[in-house]
């Protein structure tokens, strides 16, 4: 897990934690929206793999906005305003003696980096807003904006439902099925900022209005934007980029708000272009590969009876437990998505017996693990991998029963004596994939 040590600027009588990571040619500012914690995003997975693309080509400077974070906390009545903000920035770059930076905001963080663009010129080599608005509330010249009702709506949802499961449907849909993603989020926030204080900052949003700075911003400037966000219509960074003289739009598919969830890489790869005048050309290789994939069985029934705490807990222990398995055996960790992890190995047999002890391991922890293994050919590109194999496997794995290992038949040819016992289960239609497929279930090695 990358992560810098944290340090701090001072910023007036307010201290303002930062970090600092990379080596890259250019300063790279990273403002978040809302809420956020520099030492916690690089535990969830998702934002973390979006934080280290900066990092490989730029010095990568992020920061916790005052109130937020590992910043000094401020009383609610007294949050700050954008240009306090602009100050924090500004003392941010000092402290790690940068002159000039791009500024990549995302949300409510680009209407601060806009203002900073527009007031220093001087020391901004680039803007790029990521999912921005320019104002938050409702008006007749500006109709995408939520409606004041709306935003009471808001206020009263997160005052109520704050650290714990939100509703993630308007700002990160792709995530609404995966529990485990909502805990981390959940906890990400909890410890992020306060209910009162993400109220606070809920409503201080509501009061931006950056409309007038825009056609005084010179610097080279990106607007992305997601075709579906729910929460910031596509409209508002469309209009946004137009106020802008030559600012470059750039129009995403997808829904999530959150730039990181979702297809981050067509995000990354517009970024980056932007800021070095190079697109990463990522070559595929196509190669035979294992595909394993686990996951614990009812584990939406046993976090509600565990609750938060208890199930954040247990399921660092089946993390760690699978990680170490899969170290012993040479197992590649692909994805890990809630409570299931995707894998590939360069051998069936290993990867077999990989399930094997995880599974064993899963119930010394109380836990059924349930686990699928194909082996196929796959599609690599850089970090991604595809190809039907994938689909197969994650086939198989959905298809077996609590606690149970199932393999292709591909796999129990390719293990022929390697003493492994397999159990017939028939043929089965597996939903996607073309034919019927014989499965088996691996147990116990024979001696």
């Amino acid at each position: 897990m990358m992560q810098a040590e944290t340090k701090y600027a001072r910023s007036g009588d307010i201290h303002i934690a930062y970090q600092v990571l990379g080596r890259g040619p250019l300063d790279l500012v990273y403002v978040p929206g809302w809420v956020s914690h520099v030492e916690l995003a690089w535990e969830e997975p998702t934002l973390a793999r979006f934080l280290r693309r900066f990092v490989s080509f730029s010095r990568l400077i992020a920061f916790d906005k005052r109130g937020t974070g590992l910043s000094d906390r401020v009383p609610n009545d007294q949050l700050p305003t954008l240009e306090e903000r602009m100050d924090d920035l500004r003392a941010v770059m000092d402290a790690v003696g940068s002159e000039r930076a791009a500024l990549l905001g995302v949300s409510e963080g680009g209407n601060l980096c806009a203002l900073f663009a527009a007031t220093y010129p001087e020391r901004t080599t680039a803007l790029v807003m990521c999912a921005t608005f320019a104002k938050r509330i409702w008006s007749p010249d500006y109709p995408w904006a939520p409606t004041p009702e709306k935003r009471e709506q808001d206020y009263a949802m997160v005052e109520r439902e704050w650290g714990g499961l939100m509703d993630l449907a308007h700002y990160v849909p792709s995530k609404i099925d995966d529990e485990a993603f909502a805990r981390r989020l959940a906890t990400y926030m909890r410890r992020a900022a306060s209910p009162g204080a993400a109220v606070a900052l809920l409503r201080m949003n509501t009061q931006i209005d950056i409309r007038a700075i825009l056609p005084t911003i010179s610097v080279p400037t990106l607007v992305i934007h997601r075709t579906g966000d729910l929460d910031v219509n596509v409209e508002e960074g469309r209009w946004l980029a137009e106020q802008i003289a030559g600012a470059r739009f750039v129009e995403l598919s997808g829904d999530d708000h959150l730039p990181w969830v979702g297809d981050q890489d067509a995000i990354l790869d517009e970024i980056q272009e932007f800021l070095t005048g190079v697109r990463p050309i990522l070559e595929s290789d196509r190669v035979l590969s294992t595909l394993l994939f686990t996951d614990i069985v009812s584990s939406t029934e046993l976090a509600d009876r565990l609750g938060d705490r208890a199930w954040i807990e247990l399921l660092e222990r089946h993390h760690a437990m699978v990680r170490s398995e899969l170290t012993r055996f040479r197992g590649r960790e692909v994805d890990t998505a809630g409570d299931g992890f995707f894998v590939t190995f360069d051998g069936p047999a290993r990867a077999i017996r990989c399930a094997l002890n995880i599974v064993e391991a899963g119930h010394q922890l109380g836990i059924k693990i349930r686990a699928g293994l194909h082996t196929g050919e796959i599609e690599v590109t850089g970090p991604k991998i595809g190809g039907i194999a994938l689909h197969i496997g994650s086939r198989v794995a959905a298809t077996a029963k609590p606690g149970e290992i199932l393999v292709s038949s591909t796999v129990k040819d390719l293990v022929a004596g390697s003493r492994i016992r397999f159990v017939d289960r028939g043929t089965h239609v597996l939903k996607g994939v073309p034919g019927e497929w014989h499965l088996f279930a691996a147990t116990q090695q024979t001696t």
